[in-house]
């Protein structure tokens, strides 16, 4: 058995000219291995592929060229066993409404051949939150309840590797808190987690590792903290006491953002400029510092700087 939960190789996906436009490439050669027990993000702009991934993952969307490894079942030779190895929660709320919420659990266990006797029916219900809510259809359900039951589907078949697409989409708080706290116990249990998100503060709390796509291509994939870390950024937070001149001599790439309550964050290079630096210059302008505080790049700044880096080199 391999390290790896997923592994992909070389995976191509071309969509056929459609109504007098062109063929269009949406996956384009993509490698990638996803370590078993990880939570793993897969992110990337609207557009970038991530979908069509995951489709070919739950043997929705044939691939066009490369090899796709579920559990260590390739998707070609062992094709039911490596759909089985998978449970994905879709972001559309694809549910049958004249199905009760504790039918809908039993009919897509039926799907995936699971016995009777062998379904965890109650307690994926209790898991969810939706015990109270078993025998209610589907329809009458909450937007956030559907959700919940998405949630249950894709774990009948007890599955090694769980898919999360856009998983918090428009929902609350309690609910998105209460998805998490399933996830890692999920993950803690022994579950791969793979997570699409364009919320990306959740996926630099939750992941360990992330990969981003973009224009049908990985252009990263790193653990969390070191993707971060490739942003040679670092920004000052000054508090200042009294007033501060609209404009001073700052060092060579240093900016300066003016916040609400009068503090200025001065942005810079720490390959070029040191922190001293940017305090000398604040101090040689007569501005006197209450207090002053750094924040490090987050997974935003690494996100926008490499897609945008992308989108200039295509």
């Amino acid at each position: 058995m391999s390290q790896f939960a997923i592994e992909i190789e070389g995976l191509a996906k071309t969509y056929a000219a459609h109504k007098g436009e062109p063929p269009k490439e949406a996956l384009k050669g993509v490698d990638l291995q996803v370590p078993q027990g990880s939570i793993f993000g897969l992110l990337g702009p609207n557009g970038a592929g991530k979908s069509t991934l995951i489709n070919i993952l739950a043997g929705l969307v044939r691939k066009s060229a490369g090899n796709v490894r579920i559990w260590g079942f390739d998707h070609d030779v062992n094709p039911r066993q490596s759909r089985a190895a998978i449970g994905v929660m879709p972001q559309e709320l694809n549910l049958d409404p004249f199905f009760t919420a504790r039918a809908a659990l039993d009919v897509q266990a039926g799907l995936y051949g699971v016995p009777k006797r062998e379904r965890r029916t109650d307690e994926i219900l209790e898991m969810i939150g939706l015990t109270d809510k078993a025998d209610a259809y589907s329809r009458t359900l909450s937007g956030g309840m559907r959700r919940r039951l998405l949630l249950g589907k894709a774990l009948v078949h007890n599955p090694h590797v769980l898919v999360l697409d856009e998983p918090t989409a428009g929902v609350d708080i309690e609910l998105r808190q209460m998805l998490w706290n399933n996830v890692r116990k999920l993950n803690e249990q022994g579950m791969t987690i793979i997570l699409t998100t364009h919320y990306l503060e959740e996926a630099e709390q939750m992941c360990d590792q992330i990969a981003i796509i973009h224009n049908g291509e990985k252009i990263a994939h790193d653990r969390t903290d070191r993707l971060i870390g490739r942003l040679d950024a670092k920004t000052l937070v000054i508090q200042p006491e009294g007033p501060v001149p609209a404009e001073f001599p700052l060092p060579t790439d240093v900016t300066c953002e003016r916040r609400p309550g009068g503090a200025i964050a001065l942005s810079y290079r720490r390959g070029a400029t040191s922190a001293e630096d940017v305090l000398d210059a604040v101090r040689a302008a007569g501005i006197r510092i209450s207090d002053v505080a750094s924040e490090d790049p987050r997974l935003e700044d690494i996100f926008l700087a490499l897609t945008a880096g992308a989108h200039r080199a295509a």
